[in-house]
């Protein structure tokens, strides 16, 4: 056992897997079971237990955890004194951010909040809602939401406040979205002292750089190509790239490999034309991280 070490909490449940998925792009190998809550690692500073989201801000801001993997919602909802470390955009279905939403059936007559007054509403997030009433005004009941949110609308709440990534499932429980409460993203955080604790502060910014590299990469791809020097300047003005691509010579000075860095959802399209500009022997191959 390392003399020190970091006390990491990662998101158990829906974030689990895609947190994992990314540690491991990043460097850090974790593995857990089903039923596990204290992940193995390959990194010896790093002692990682599983917690919910909801309860990570609390255990990082008093102490128990030097850091954790949380989203900006349950932060704001617990309110409590963390630092946030950095910004991670992924979620449990991929990239993106995690919409908090006011939402009722799509018979109600609920048409904007104000319409509220009075009403019964299930949420999961009960301070954020009630601050949000505050801010309009309106005297509403708020309850907390066990579970199965989406399904207590209309017979048992008037309304509920729910995140969602795409809407789907809203959608097929024929919710309508009324309004929009905050958008919350995936956040590295640090208790306030162990931020101040030099090794903890290194070891979590070199966490960080190393995270957000693989969340570059996964959007990224690298290609490599032989170009001709007659088509070499047909192929460059073709190709889009982070920074500028590398040329290097072959064996002669005939034929040139270019390598370069592009965004993965113009490959389809870029390729064709790379290839009608003169470029051989295209190879697209995937990345795990991209430092900035």
């Amino acid at each position: 056992m390392p003399e020190q070490f970091l006390t990491l909490g990662l998101p158990k449940g829906s974030l689990q897997e895609s947190t994992l998925t990314l540690f491991r792009h990043a460097g850090f190998n974790f593995s857990a079971s089903s039923r596990g809550y204290f992940p193995s690692g390959d990194d010896p500073e790093l002692r990682a237990v599983l917690l919910r989201p909801q309860e990570m801000p609390v255990y990082v801001a008093d102490g128990v955890l030097d850091a954790g993997l949380t989203g900006l919602d349950w932060i704001t909802e617990r309110e409590v004194e963390v630092v946030e470390v950095t910004d991670l955009v992924y979620a449990k279905q991929g990239f993106g951010v995690y919409r908090w939403v006011l939402a009722v059936h799509e018979s109600s007559d609920i048409r904007t909040p104000q319409d509220l007054e009075g009403k019964r509403i299930a949420t999961e997030l009960v301070q954020v809602a009630r601050r949000y009433l505050e801010r309009h005004g309106i005297n509403a009941h708020v309850e907390y939401s066990f579970g199965a949110t989406e399904a207590k609308v209309p017979t048992l709440v008037d309304a509920i406040i729910e995140g969602t990534e795409t809407g789907r499932t809203l959608r097929e429980n024929n919710l309508r979205i009324v309004d929009e409460l905050m958008v919350s993203t995936t956040k590295l955080i640090a208790n306030p002292a162990s931020w101040e604790d030099p090794w903890k502060r290194a070891k979590l910014e070199t966490i960080a750089l190393l995270l957000n590299g693989a969340l570059a990469a996964y959007q990224k791809v690298g290609l490599k190509m032989n170009v001709h020097r007659d088509h070499l300047e047909a192929v460059l003005a073709a190709l889009p790239a982070l920074r500028k691509p590398t040329i290097s010579h072959l064996s002669d000075d005939v034929w040139h490999a270019v390598e370069t860095v592009v965004d993965q959802r113009a490959v389809r399209d870029l390729i064709p034309v790379l290839r009608r500009a003169g470029a051989e022997g295209i190879i697209e191959y995937p990345l795990n991280k991209v430092i900035n």
